[in-house]
């Protein structure tokens, strides 16, 4: 089972398992990373290394940091949440390499130094027929429905000019490539997005309503190692 899609089946459990937020308008969170409190590992069959995520702090400033050496694992946001009520997303990044290896169009080179999913539950009622019958055999295989769909937010090691790409390993996950290459190494980078839009650009239609976050810095398939930081992630309206 490829790590790809194990990690699809495990958060589709993942979002069963965790609570929804309930907030009325504004900002929905704001993790600065002063802890990992809110965060839950994420770890795949069949891997043996695991990524490693801490909090580093400089001049009082705190932030994410995430080690890998032919290693994958991620941290997933114990909350899920409306992207119709909180559809906005802003956060900063940076990296201290890119895989040499790296490729987001093939499956050898699935290895990103620092990523951000949003992870989008599926609901059956929502379906048509025939993938309600798939996924139905999923969750009598795997005991839980994997997700709908997932957006990659991916610092892409490789330089393409497409903004959005399938990942290799499943039509239900786009990469979309924010940073690429070794343009900005070293430096700060910030984003946001919105994730209606994305995800209507991505697939053709509107999301799922409920989903949830992830991180991870992988590079178990090229075999190089990375690390990466996140200052902060806010999720708004």
């Amino acid at each position: 089972m490829s790590k790809s899609f194990s990690f699809f089946l495990i958060l589709g459990i993942v979002l069963i398992t965790f609570p929804s937020f309930s907030q009325e308008s504004g900002v929905l969170f704001l993790e600065d990373f002063n802890s990992l409190d809110n965060w839950k590992p994420l770890h795949f069959p069949k891997i043996k290394r695991y990524t490693q995520y801490s909090v580093t702090c400089e001049a009082g400033n705190c932030f994410l940091k995430a080690e890998s050496d032919n290693s994958a694992s991620g941290i997933m946001y114990r909350n899920t949440f409306n992207v119709y009520d909180y559809p906005l997303i802003k956060w900063r990044w940076r990296i201290e390499n890119g895989y040499r290896k790296g490729d987001p169009k093939i499956k050898q080179g699935d290895d990103y130094p620092i990523r951000i999913y949003i992870i989008f539950k599926y609901d059956p009622e929502a379906s048509p027929f025939f993938e309600r019958v798939k996924y139905e055999a999923a969750r009598l295989g795997y005991g839980d429905y994997p997700p709908d769909s997932s957006l990659n937010y991916i610092w892409s090691s490789k330089e393409y000019l497409e903004r959005i790409i399938t990942s290799p390993y499943t039509e239900k996950s786009k990469m979309i490539l924010l940073d690429k290459g070794d343009t900005n190494v070293g430096k700060w980078s910030a984003h946001e997005i919105n994730i209606i839009k994305d995800y209507h650009e991505a697939f053709g239609h509107k999301p799922p309503a409920i989903a949830s976050l992830a991180i991870m810095n992988d590079s178990d398939n090229t075999g190089e190692k990375s690390i990466s930081f996140i200052d902060y992630i806010k999720v708004f309206s």
